[in-house]
């Protein structure tokens, strides 16, 4: 598969193979339910005395709510609400993040070096809300999502609807499968990658999805989340 160049946004350009890739293939879908249903499951009650611990700190560190909602784009484009531990302060204008998010998405944000691009400023974070995002566990109540079938545990990264919006055409692939709570672009890179790079990573994943692929991905990911790899 050819790497694409930002600002290419011809809508003939087809970049999965449709004769090469089975993207719906029952069998594996079906295994891949029940994986998340288990991990889900078996993961409860660790999750459930985390997720109290987290909350009752996110009450102490600053006022609003504990859990942050968001319309998320999912499979096919469709909205659903996405759920995380709030890491910002209630009381921030979102209106510049949206602005340069949007650049991003057309590669007009450039990183120097090594340093990793960071939409949101330090500020703007709570004490307890950097601890969140350093570890990840901001992103467990999102197993709620996978409960209800709007998410995987293996997928893209979901994007809010205002950055779908700015998608390219060839961006819009990777809205061909469910959405996951990590992925191959996490592992690949996290935070420290361009656009284009993450889908270019999604649009790899869809096309090599398999059950033992998938489980690679959730020890890759578990071991980034130990050394702290890319997490901002």
């Amino acid at each position: 598969m050819q790497k694409p160049i930002s600002g290419d946004d011809s809508s003939s350009w087809s970049i999965i193979e449709r004769d090469n890739v089975t993207l719906y293939n029952p069998s594996y879908q079906l295994v891949k339910r029940a994986l998340d249903l288990s991990i889900c499951l078996l993961t409860l009650p660790f999750t459930l005395l985390v997720g109290l611990i987290i909350s009752h700190l996110i009450r102490r560190d600053s006022p609003g709510p504990v859990l942050f909602v968001q319309e998320r784009a999912g499979r096919g484009g469709k909205v659903f609400k996405i759920y995380k531990f709030r890491t910002m302060r209630n009381d921030i204008d979102r209106t510049k993040h949206q602005e340069i998010m949007k650049e991003f998405v057309h590669g007009q944000v450039e990183q120097e070096g090594q340093e990793t691009f960071k939409p949101i400023q330090e500020g703007q974070l709570t004490k307890i809300g950097r601890i969140l995002r350093k570890t990840s566990l901001d992103e467990l109540p999102q197993l709620i999502n996978v409960f209800r079938g709007e998410m995987s545990l293996v997928g893209p990264r979901p994007n809010v609807m205002w950055e779908v919006d700015a998608y390219y055409e060839w961006h819009k692939e990777r809205l061909e499968v469910l959405p996951g709570i990590t992925g191959l672009a996490q592992v690949k890179g996290r935070s420290g990658i361009l656009f284009d790079e993450i889908v270019y990573w999604d649009i790899e994943y869809i096309k090599r999805q398999n059950l033992f692929f998938d489980l690679k991905i959730l020890w890759w990911t578990f071991e980034d989340v130990i050394r702290r790899k890319g997490a901002q």
